[in-house]
């Protein structure tokens, strides 16, 4: 039954959903008509105009943010792909003695480091899924490789998910002009009890799910697939040049290490814990912990120029969600989708009403920092009126979003990317993991 779900779903993926770039195109098409409809423009001013206005307005309005966002991903890929995280996946996955073993191993762990940085796990996951390949030869790969992205399914509510940490900082454009100013405290969005209820729930059964889906008879493995990955590393000639000295010093590395952690040592000191955790923080935390582990800076060049193509999505999409947003606010459309959900919705069922929505709105922005750019004005917004928590509609938000990627394929790329797979490979078992982690999320924001 799995495998018929797979090839159905893979032949509508393939026939009908386009590039998520021609989706927000077309989506930009959507809203510029429907704000035509509704937009009261200045006296005198022709309604066209207006919109056109609102557009171009917003185009650069999260420039700031799409940077965070790109950054999040290449230093989370930079730091997976240093020796010593490779040397530890590969003491881990000797831990795997049986296929089981095995796929529990890589979803718990995948999970685990999305938890902890999203760019980070993505590229982490895969690369243990393919060391567990090497140790157990008779281990349905495509699965293993599923395993890593059914891991991702914990990012939203970990220490870098994009929505809670833009809306925990002040400066973020969403903050100030549907919060007056007053950005959410992590307390009230990662650091709660429904929070870690969620990301414990999927770390503990994810993986026994993982188990039972292990095939009897799995697939041979290409060996091709299983190559090492190359080293950033370079040994210098005995007769290098001292600019190539230069470039490979570990002392030039490791004084910005050391710079870096006196910064945000007393960064936090003075911050707090809490107040202090945002995308900035999170992203010079992990930019240091990668340059210190690749020991120089142009081993270290040369990761992020290895991660810098997986931004791609985000710099070119980023500005049109930002246009997008800018003619939903000010056109009336976002007041329209607000007043929608102050209807069907009451103050103790918003944040699952915000989470089936944004999981619905993940097939045209398949991009966390983007739902909170098209949803998070008119999320918020409903929420003032109902008297809804701002903390959990934020993080219902983002728990839609990284639930619905089990059918949404976007962010799988990187991992197939790495394993040599193709969509196909992985599908089946993503849309299973999907239909079993729904109650967890539904618990979480309904009875906590």
């Amino acid at each position: 039954m799995i495998g018929k779900l797979s090839s159905f779903m893979v032949r509508i993926v393939n026939r009908y959903l386009p590039d998520p770039l021609v989706f927000v195109v077309l989506l930009t098409i959507i809203i510029f008509i429907w704000g035509l409809y509704v937009v009261e423009p200045k006296e005198g001013q022709n309604s066209i105009i207006a919109i056109i206005g609102f557009w171009g307005d917003g185009f650069w309005s999260f420039l700031a943010f799409t940077t965070q966002m790109a950054m999040i991903v290449v230093t989370g890929f930079a730091l997976a792909n240093s020796e010593q995280v490779k040397k530890l996946l590969k003491f881990l996955a000797s831990f795997a003695k049986t296929p089981k073993q095995g796929v529990a191993l890589v979803c718990f762990f995948g999970g685990l480091a999305s938890a902890i940085n999203w760019g980070f796990g993505l590229v982490v996951g895969a690369l243990f899924a393919k060391q567990v390949a090497r140790n157990l030869k008779a281990v349905d790969y495509g699965l293993l490789i599923a395993c890593a992205y059914i891991g991702f399914m914990t990012w939203g509510g970990g220490l870098s998910g994009s929505m809670p940490l833009a809306a925990s900082d002040a400066s973020n454009t969403i903050v100030k002009n549907h919060l007056e100013g007053n950005p959410i405290p992590l307390n009230e969005t990662i650091f709660t009890a429904y929070n870690l209820f969620v990301i414990v729930c999927l770390l503990i059964f994810m993986p026994i799910l993982a188990t039972f889906m292990v095939p009897k008879n799995p697939k041979n493995i290409d060996p091709a697939l299983l190559a090492e990955e190359p080293s950033f590393q370079r040994e210098l000639p005995k007769d290098a040049t001292p600019a190539l000295k230069l470039e490979e010093s570990r002392i030039l590395a490791y004084l910005i290490v050391i710079l870096g952690i006196a910064y945000l040592v007393f960064y936090f000191m003075d911050k707090g814990f809490m107040a202090g955790l945002n995308l900035n923080s999170v992203n010079l935390i992990f930019l240091i912990a990668g340059l210190f582990l690749h020991k120089t800076p142009m081993a270290y060049m040369r990761a992020i120029q290895a991660a810098a193509k997986s931004t791609a999505g985000i710099l070119v999409q980023f500005p049109f969600y930002a246009a997008i947003a800018g003619i939903m606010d000010h056109s009336g459309v976002g007041q329209i989708i607000t007043e929608f959900f102050i209807n069907i919705a009451n103050k103790d069922n918003y944040a699952v009403w915000a989470f089936f929505s944004s999981a619905a709105i993940n097939f045209a922005v398949p991009s966390g920092g983007g739902h909170w750019i098209i949803q998070g004005p008119f999320v918020i917004d409903a929420a003032k009126e109902l008297g809804a928590d701002f903390g959990k509609a934020t993080m219902a938000i983002a728990y839609g979003e990284q639930w619905a990627n089990m059918i949404q394929p976007f962010w799988a790329l990187p991992a197939l990317a790495i394993a040599g797979l193709g969509v196909r490979d992985i599908m089946g078992y993503c849309m299973t993991a999907l239909l079993f982690a729904c109650p967890i999320f539904i618990i979480g924001l309904y009875f906590f």
